[in-house]
């Protein structure tokens, strides 16, 4: 095969092995600019066997290190590779050293009294080492490899979730505050809501019984207090305008709102807080926390509008031709899915997500003594529990086993303890309809196939298991999706199959310059 002479170039070589070296120090000698990366601290991360003869290659370090055409980046990462007019666009993540190697003697204490046990990566992880790593390229260079703990890697934000409880344990409880909110805005409100999937890997529960998470995240947000002085942002600052006053529309406002950016939230409701205080329920989410958390928000120079329906009252374009740099979309999912079968237009059917809205605004609605919620979510759960409270007899219709339940198990747990039956493996067919309004449910027995798209397992229909339930009202709470028709006019915005809006995923931003979402 000829071989392609490559000169003048700048070329990204990954890879610090045998191959990738020689392979960089090829296209250095022929006038090349190459950038060599690694993922690992060093070079000498991996030992080449070639033969009985010849068991081990010597890297030619010393050639590497002495080549100016060639820049070396360890312990580096490719996070993501794009086209672009002259060639391509890469972003590389480096990650932290940790040592000043300027400042160590090479005595070797660091070894003897680290505390941490990895499972060493350069042996098949069949043996431990401390956290860490000495890799000799010609200058002495060690590194501190952080071995980051399950549950922060399960965080879907990375909390540091062993800092803040042991800062708890140490009664440092403003510390932990402090460190939980450089990274999180909202404990009081996550403390009372998240699904903690931390807890679910926690390694203490191998031993007896997980740490409780969530709950020390609501402990210190209730109990450690931290004074937060009302911020002044110049009218020079570069202006920022959201729309959607719920957990990402505040969130980004609290991050730019640090970053000194003058920031306008423009919200539909007459309240702030979006799903926080029109999806979940006040017994769930005390609106005193929820209130509190927001006005740390407006304390840091965000100014919140209610009752502005950007596409209606204002539009993007102008948003953008008033002077504000930059848009932000973060109107959450309002918009109930349909159920797609008969009937379910008629009185007496609503959507789940409007249902709720309601009762937490606390807006007259008008439900039946029977109540049929079709759904296994924590919406579905959250408008039994709320129908229940109204005074009707509540029933949940979810076409999987409970394993499969997306909704929480303590929240399902508190449905059956407060009486809602599930009819489990049971889906809708059709909402019959009696003098124009709803009087049964056509529902059919399922069994569990095969794992979906999702990981659970398929319902199916059983042939001949129809049957009918007595109902009033049917509250169907399968998922939501966006309102987005305030984007139509807008060029260059694309909406995907999901009805999501497409974005860049590193940067957020959509077809359109300036428009984020």
């Amino acid at each position: 095969m000829e071989r392609v002479e490559i000169k003048d170039k700048r070329i990204l070589v990954i890879g610090g092995s045998y191959e990738g070296i020689n392979t960089a120090l090829s296209l250095a000698r022929e006038g090349n600019k190459v950038y060599l990366v690694e993922s690992a601290p060093g070079l000498l991360n991996e030992t080449v066997l070639l033969d009985r003869n010849e068991p081990y290659k010597v890297f030619p370090l010393n050639e590497l290190k002495g080549n100016e055409n060639i820049e070396v980046i360890t312990f580096s990462d490719i996070s993501r590779i794009e086209k672009s007019k002259d060639g391509f666009k890469v972003k590389i993540k480096k990650m932290p050293e940790r040592v000043k190697n300027e400042k160590c003697t090479a005595l070797g204490e660091c070894y003897r009294v680290c505390p941490v046990n990895l499972y060493d990566e350069y042996n098949g992880y069949l043996s431990l080492r401390c956290a860490i790593s000495h890799f000799p390229m010609g200058d002495k260079k060690y590194y501190i490899i952080k071995e980051v703990p399950i549950c922060q890697r399960t965080c879907p934000i990375g909390l540091d979730v062993r800092g803040y409880v042991g800062l708890i344990s140490d009664g440092k409880y403003k510390e932990a505050l402090e460190l939980i909110r450089s990274k999180l805005p909202f404990p009081g409100i996550i403390g009372r809501i998240c699904p903690h999937p931390c807890e679910q890997k926690c390694n203490r529960g191998k031993l007896d019984e997980p740490i409780s998470i969530r709950d020390l995240k609501r402990f210190v947000a209730d109990n450690a207090k931290i004074s937060i002085e009302q911020k002044e942002i110049p009218e020079s600052a570069k202006k920022v305008a959201i729309i959607g006053a719920g957990p990402a529309g505040l969130a980004c406002a609290h991050d730019l709102s640090q970053m000194s950016y003058k920031v306008t939230i423009f919200e539909s409701l007459p309240v702030e807080g979006g799903m926080l205080a029109v999806g979940i329920p006040e017994y769930r989410l005390p609106r005193d926390i929820l209130n509190m958390e927001i006005d740390i928000v407006k304390k840091m120079g965000v100014e919140i509008k209610k009752g502005i329906k950007v596409g209606k009252d204002i539009s993007i374009t102008q948003l953008l031709e008033n002077g504000y740099h930059a848009v932000f979309i973060a109107v959450g999912a309002h918009k109930g899915l349909k159920l797609g079968i008969p009937g379910e237009d008629a009185k007496g059917v609503i959507e789940g997500v409007y249902f709720l809205q309601r009762v937490n605004l606390k807006e007259k609605i008008e439900i039946g003594k029977n109540v049929i919620v079709i759904g296994g979510g924590n919406v579905a759960i959250d408008a039994a529990r709320c129908a229940l409270r109204l005074g009707s007899k509540v029933k949940i219709v979810y076409r999987r086993s409970r394993d499969e339940m997306p909704a929480s198990n303590e929240e399902i747990e508190s449905a059956l303890a407060e009486g809602i039956n599930i009819e489990y493996l049971t889906a809708p067919l059709e909402v019959v309809i009696n003098n124009g309004a709803v009087s049964r449910l056509k529902c059919i027995r399922m069994r569990l196939g095969d794992p979906d798209a999702s990981g659970r397992r398929r319902p199916i229909p059983v042939s001949g298991t129809e049957f009918e339930l007595d109902t009033d009202t049917v509250i169907p709470a399968i998922g939501q999706t966006s309102n987005l028709d305030f984007l139509k006019n807008i060029k260059g915005i694309e909406i995907s199959r999901r009805g999501t809006i497409i974005v860049d995923p590193e940067s957020l931003s959509t077809g359109v310059k300036g428009i984020f979402a």
